[in-house]
């Protein structure tokens, strides 16, 4: 049997094993991003408190900064491919959950965490 048709006998299997790969490189490479974000907004957040700021004194600081709105706009895509992985993967090992339902309700969970991410976003923004 030639190589391509070792490639092709996997079929399912195969498409499976590739999936999974990639949503490990997803959640490792989102995990990472993830960190750096976090160190980052705390450190916002004790600077800005720490001169005792208001919530309505920082929001008033944050009206219109690009910067602020691309840096929570990466933070919120970060969250939205990081946790329905990590959610995924639970529910697969603890449910035994498998097939294509899991697969839309976690894509419909990224796409809800992306969505009230990149709205509150958008509020500090505007």
């Amino acid at each position: 049997m030639s190589l391509a048709g070792l490639e092709n006998s996997g079929g399912a299997a195969a498409n499976t094993d590739r999936l999974g790969a990639w949503l490990w490189v997803a959640q490792r490479g989102s995990a990472g991003v993830l960190a750096l974000c976090v160190l980052i907004h705390l450190a916002t957040i004790q600077y800005a408190s720490q001169g005792g700021l208001s919530a309505a004194e920082v929001l008033a600081r944050t009206r219109g900064h690009a910067g602020l709105l691309a840096f929570y706009g990466l933070f919120t895509l970060a969250v939205a491919v990081h946790v329905p992985i990590g959610l995924r993967t639970v529910a697969a090992e603890w449910l035994h959950w498998r097939g294509r339902s899991i697969d839309v309700s976690i894509l419909l969970l990224a796409l809800a965490l992306l969505a009230g991410g990149w709205r509150a976003a958008w509020a500090l923004y505007r």
